[in-house]
């Protein structure tokens, strides 16, 4: 460990040293020349030698104060200028968002370029995986996080409920085996998304088929999926219908690629969070992509 003085019997010398001056000191650091007069002299007890010689109006530098001077300055220069930095980073600077992929590529990045004109100081890196990364280590700004929202010791606010519903390609609704009703399920291919540790409590066609009143549901068969990306792309490519949170799918049904052949929604217990160490939010740029992106989910539901 470093053995230093105290920070404000060093301020002190630093700024006397400079303008030759207790009380032009004392101006500048908004304290009283006596305060000025003590810091200096705790500072010379612990170097054991004086720094300045008094005289009646006036000081000058003894041989030490001189040697110390110009590294003190630049000490408190550097300082400052790590302060100054850390302020840009924390208004500026690259945002690491954490989420999962689905997520990342179905809704964020369509909402990201009003993000951009609205804090074009603000670079946003997207960190997209299944697995939960750790703030500190992957050094990561903020996270949105698929869960039951079980985060203890950090900021937690819900984005929106998970909730899923089948859709396919409008192909699926037209020719010889056209899709028109819940029996013609049979004919089709499902397609399923693995969601490994999350798959006891996210919906999967299974339970879809109970609440839709489909006993005869083959619901095993058809493909399986890691990454619910996948599975939709799948579904575009009309090779079969997919079981997808509706989040996923928003910009898809929009443009048409995708339609929902059925109403019947299930709700998982599942949801999208926004997460963060409590720290974080103290920074500017964490704190305006949180308020960002909660007006942006209530202006644009999914």
């Amino acid at each position: 460990m470093r053995r230093l003085p105290p920070l404000k019997s060093l301020q002190a010398f630093e700024s006397a040293a400079r303008w030759l001056s207790f009380s032009k000191a004392a101006d500048e650091l908004y304290v009283t020349p006596a305060a000025i007069s003590q810091q200096i002299k705790q500072l010379e007890a612990f170097l054991g030698e004086p720094l300045f010689h008094r005289m009646t109006r006036s000081v000058t530098l003894t041989g030490a104060a001189k040697t110390l001077l110009p590294l003190m300055t630049e000490g408190f220069d550097k300082l400052a200028e790590a302060v100054d930095r850390l302020k840009v980073e924390e208004h500026s600077g690259v945002l690491t968002v954490s989420t999962v992929p689905t997520f990342a590529i179905k809704w964020l990045v369509h909402h990201l370029t009003d993000f951009s004109e609205k804090y074009p100081d603000i670079d946003v890196r997207l960190d997209a995986s299944l697995d939960i990364r750790d703030f500190a280590r992957d050094s990561i700004d903020v996270s949105i996080r698929l869960g039951v929202g079980d985060y203890p010791d950090l900021h937690v606010e819900k984005v929106f409920d998970e909730e899923v519903s089948p859709v396919c390609s409008p192909k699926l609704l037209e020719g010889r085996n056209a899709l028109t009703n819940l029996a013609d399920l049979k004919r089709h291919r499902l397609l399923h998304v693995d969601w490994g540790s999350l798959t006891n409590q996210s919906p999967d066609w299974k339970m879809w088929a109970q609440a839709a009143g489909l006993e005869d549901l083959p619901v095993e068969r058809g493909p399986h999926f890691t990454v619910e990306n996948m599975a939709i792309e799948a579904a575009i490519n009309a090779d079969g219908i997919a079981l997808v949170s509706h989040s996923a799918v928003v910009e898809d049904l929009k443009a048409g690629r995708l339609v929902r052949p059925f109403d019947l929604t299930v709700h998982s217990d599942f949801a999208y969070w926004l997460v963060c160490p409590h720290a974080h939010l103290r920074k500017a740029k964490v704190s305006a992509f949180c308020n960002w992106l909660m007006s942006e989910v209530h202006q644009c539901p999914v």
